[in-house]
């Protein structure tokens, strides 16, 4: 007998701004799949990353939990423990497939997922061959690092068009993939498949169609507010990947090219993967975190700021379910929240261990009180000796610095690109006053001492990446 549960596909994309989607009103970018996912789903405007960086951001997303209770604050190697999404799904029968990155470790466990056919990035660096790596050699493909193999950094802002056939590209390779499996799936089981791809992250590296359609644009320049500036002009002799960043205005387009070309290429392979999909399914499109793209002098991520936290979060339900479409979510919700969703659309318990909430009375319209605010950190945050700290409620954003005590404060509404901060502001004296006890009380008790439970303490230095319990672990 057939099993009628919803299948689950997510997508997800790895390091895309929240802004970057057509439907966002992004004055250049091309995004029609995700674009039409949006009008035809929901889309959640104020959605964020917790922990902006990969490895906590996947943990949070797999285990539906806070990263300090998974452990884990920065990209660091140790066992990730607990009920995952995938092995619960798995547990109540449905077929578990990966394609593309988990970046967890050790590499190729699969924790939870049936199958998988698996790559972390584009570039050969770990000892482990990958499955992107093995086809590229089934391909003729023999060079070291073949995803960079031209100059472009796996972590920097050079960026130039992809090297290779198209078809060999890491995003072509992920929506083909995805496309075998539902070719070769159980038809008798529903499925769920998790789709991660490399890019928009570094190298910035389409092929070439994006790459000329970007640079044949005029694109937007970033913006700086008064209180992120260390640089007066463009700088010369900066790392590749250097983290505060003013470049050369060629230089700094042909980044946002890159960038902007890799989101539309994937936005093309999310289409074909769309054509091949049954009718009776969820689709969920997210990404781990944004990228600061050269806004208030910063490239990457790790910073509370919209273009690193805030992220693009879709789902589009089966015509046949009981939720209003077409329409866009105001409150705050963040990665922890996907593993209760779709437990519940599955009718699956879900495990205590979860912290994040079903958006099921968001999407059914429910009269509940939902989240008031969010909390985020990373523990550190290079250039600042200091890690981060910071409060949401999709309106206001209070972020404190513990390694110097800093703080900041931004109106979001008022002030959605964070040019001026409001922190020394008598008028703002009493709100911020609010989210510092806020904080204070997330915070107490933490083994990082940011608290005595009466105030926020000067550490004078970032924090571990890890939490008691979570050490370095190896794996030979």
């Amino acid at each position: 007998m057939k099993d009628n549960r919803p299948n689950i596909l997510l997508l997800m994309a790895d390091q895309q701004r929240g802004d970057c989607l057509g439907i966002e009103g992004h004055p250049v970018l091309q995004t029609p799949h995700l674009d039409y996912l949006a009008a035809t789903g929901v889309r959640f405007s104020r959605a964020y990353s917790a922990c902006p960086v990969c490895i906590p951001a996947r943990r949070t997303l797999m285990t539906g939990r806070k990263p300090a209770n998974h452990g884990v604050l920065m990209n660091y190697h140790t066992w990730l423990d607990g009920p995952t999404m995938p092995g619960e799904l798995s547990k109540a029968g449905y077929q578990t497939h990966l394609v593309g990155k988990l970046h967890l470790w050790p590499k190729r466990k699969l924790y939870g997922f049936n199958s998988a056919d698996w790559a972390d990035s584009p570039h050969e660096r770990e000892r482990v061959d990958d499955d992107y790596i093995r086809f590229l050699r089934r391909e003729g493909i023999t060079e070291t690092r073949p995803g960079v193999v031209y100059g472009a950094h796996w972590n920097g802002w050079n960026a130039r068009p992809w090297h290779l056939e198209e078809r060999l590209h890491f995003s072509n390779w992920c929506a083909q993939s995805a496309m075998d499996f539902l070719e070769r799936r159980d038809p008798t089981v529903p499925f769920f498949l998790k789709v991660s791809f490399h890019q928009p992250h570094q190298p910035c590296t389409p092929p070439q169609v994006y790459w000329d359609r970007y640079m044949n644009m005029d694109l937007p320049e970033p913006y700086v507010g008064q209180w992120a500036k260390v640089f007066d002009k463009p700088q010369r002799g900066l790392p590749i990947d250097s983290w505060r960043t003013a470049l050369e205005p060629v230089v700094m387009k042909q980044y946002r090219a890159g960038y902007y070309g890799t989101i539309n290429h994937i936005d093309d392979q999310i289409g074909r993967i769309l054509k091949e999909l049954p009718v009776n399914t969820i689709v969920i499109f997210i990404s781990d975190h944004g990228d600061m793209l050269g806004d208030h002098q910063w490239i990457r991520k790790r910073t509370a700021y919209e273009p690193s936290a805030r992220i693009p979060f879709l789902i589009r339900f089966p015509q046949e379910a009981d939720i209003e479409q077409g329409r866009v979510i105001d409150e705050v919700v963040e990665l922890m929240d996907i593993m209760p969703t779709v437990l519940e659309a599955c009718g699956i318990s879900i495990p205590e261990t979860v912290d994040g909430m079903s958006l099921f009375p968001l999407l059914r319209k429910q009269n509940i009180k939902w989240r008031r605010y969010l909390h985020g950190e990373c523990c550190d945050i290079p250039s600042l000796n200091s890690g981060m700290q910071y409060l949401t409620d999709g309106k206001k954003k209070y972020i404190w610095f513990p390694g110097s005590g800093t703080e900041q404060y931004f109106d979001l509404q008022a002030d959605p690109r964070e040019m001026t901060n409001l922190a020394g502001q008598a008028d703002c004296r009493d709100e911020i006053e609010y989210w510092r006890s806020v904080l204070i009380s997330e915070l107490a008790g933490r083994p990082e001492g940011f608290t005595d439970g009466k105030q926020l303490k000067v550490l004078g230095k970032p924090t571990p990446a890890w939490l008691p319990g979570y050490e370095q672990q190896r794996f030979l």
